[in-house]
């Protein structure tokens, strides 16, 4: 039964059989670090790992499990990287919705660190234990890694599960405290499985977004979705290097314009693999690779794309 409940996970066994014999043998650890790249299966595997430590004897499992997924169980909190507007946090989601124009990434923040606290300061109301996951735990700032150690230290009946990249991009203090769960890319066929089972088998033919992917199925989607989004007129007009310097001005006011700066950061990914694909020019990419830098130093938008189009103006 453990085992099926881990069944959609794929190509991630080594990570399914660490969880499954934490289970058997009933040794849950406070706190996990669930490494690797976004996309390969770390959320799926964070949501099946807490309907088996909130599952009890008389739950109906397709019942606990849709709870879960709406994030609507009283023992369960998943906290996600937020902006900040107009005062209130708000999640990526969110912040589509209400077409906040994004300046920075968004990030855990020390007042959502506050919210774990007091939301295991109670005992658990349903289950043996409570369960906390944090999305994009590599986001946190120092304060809000801070306080998170002090919750670690003594979560009381709860577990919780962190989310990042790697261990290298959080506080070693935190990453101590913690049982690491390792996840890793996928292969080619298990991609397309993945895919597949998505009904994003029409993602398998575009080379340029599964170069992007690096065996991230997740991201090959994400990617997908964010090409679609923009412009086509934009997409074709980069394809190449601009022909002169009034075409880079052009371009550089019309990214500016239209994109948010994370999609600006998005764009720079794409013309990168995009770029090598098809021309294998180092120069290209070590252009773009200072524009993402400026970018994620607030420099204006409008001028780090004047200045980097101009320098590639061919």
């Amino acid at each position: 039964m453990v085992l099926e409940t881990f069944a959609g996970l794929l190509g991630q066994e080594t990570a399914v059989e660490l969880l499954c014999q934490a289970i058997a043998q009933r040794r849950i650890a406070p706190a996990y670090l669930f490494a690797g790249p976004p996309g390969v299966g770390r959320k799926l595997a964070a949501l099946c790992f807490a309907e088996q430590l909130l599952r009890t004897e008389t739950a109906d499992i397709t019942v606990l499990r849709r709870r879960i997924e709406a994030r609507n169980h009283p023992d369960f909190l998943w906290v996600e990287p937020t902006y900040l507007h107009q005062g209130k946090l708000v999640t990526v989601a969110e912040a589509q919705e209400l077409g906040v124009r994004r300046k920075s990434a968004p990030q855990i923040r020390l007042a959502q660190i506050r919210g774990i606290t007091q939301f295991l300061a109670r005992p658990p109301l349903e289950s043996l234990r409570a369960v906390v996951v944090i999305e994009g735990a590599e986001t946190m700032a120092e304060a809000a890694a801070n306080g998170l150690l002090k919750t670690l230290e003594e979560p009381g009946q709860a577990s919780l599960i962190l989310l990042s990249p790697d261990s290298s991009a959080l506080l070693s203090t935190l990453v101590s405290r913690c049982q690491h769960i390792p996840f890793r890319r996928l292969s080619h066929a298990i991609m397309a499985a993945v895919l597949n089972q998505a009904d994003q088998a029409e993602i398998l033919q575009q080379p340029d977004i599964l170069a992007m992917a690096q065996g991230s199925p997740g991201q090959a989607i994400a990617a997908w979705q964010q090409r679609q989004a923009l412009p086509e007129e934009l997409l074709m007009a980069l394809q190449t290097p601009p022909p002169n310097l009034r075409q880079a001005l052009e371009l550089a006011r019309w990214i500016s314009k239209e994109l948010d700066t994370e999609t600006q950061l998005w764009l720079i990914d794409y013309l990168q693999h995009y770029y090598w694909q098809t021309q294998r020019s180092p120069t290209l990419l070590t252009s773009l690779e200072k524009a993402r830098t400026h970018l994620q130093r607030f420099v204006q938008p409008r001028l780090v794309w004047e200045v980097t189009l101009m320098a590639l103006v061919s």
